[in-house]
């Protein structure tokens, strides 16, 4: 019988330590292979996705500026409109307006005089208007002191 020293338990015990442990790590190994190649092809696929959809979103974005511009042109436009139909009217108001108004006030007066004339009815006395700190005409003094009188008359 070979009787085996301690040296040698030793070096088997290492030996089969260091066999586990590469075991272990070209397991651990082939796993994070895998894990990388499937974030590879991960990587692939959006990458294959979202090359589209960026170029479709940067037709939408041009197609919108587009739009923008349109729009931008046609508010221009509606506010030139704007301010020369405002001129326009302005104009015809200033051309028309006034003598439009002498006519209708003309008109009026006319009327007035044919009416009067037609029934021989005398024109109407002018009202007179109460202004506050002016004083009565003599004609309102004149009644007063009348009745005034007509009192100590009758004593």
């Amino acid at each position: 019988m070979h009787t085996v020293s301690g040296g040698e338990v030793a070096g088997i015990l290492v030996a089969v330590f260091w066999a586990i442990l590469v075991s272990f790590l070209a397991v651990a190994l082939a796993r994070l292979a895998q894990t990388l190649k499937a974030t590879t092809k991960l990587v692939a696929d959006v990458t294959d996705q979202a090359v589209p959809l960026l170029s479709d979103a940067s037709a939408a974005v041009r197609s919108a500026q587009t739009q923008i511009d349109r729009v931008d042109a046609i508010a221009s436009d509606v506010q030139e409109v704007t301010s020369n139909a405002s001129a326009l009217s302005t104009t015809v108001a200033s051309t028309f307006g006034g003598p439009l108004v002498k006519v209708a006030a003309f008109g009026y007066g006319v009327r007035r005089a044919i009416a009067g004339r037609r029934e021989n009815v005398p024109a109407k006395a002018p009202r007179r208007t109460v202004i506050v700190g002016r004083t009565v005409p003599s004609q309102r003094r004149g009644k007063r002191n009348n009745r005034g009188n007509n009192r100590e008359e009758g004593l």
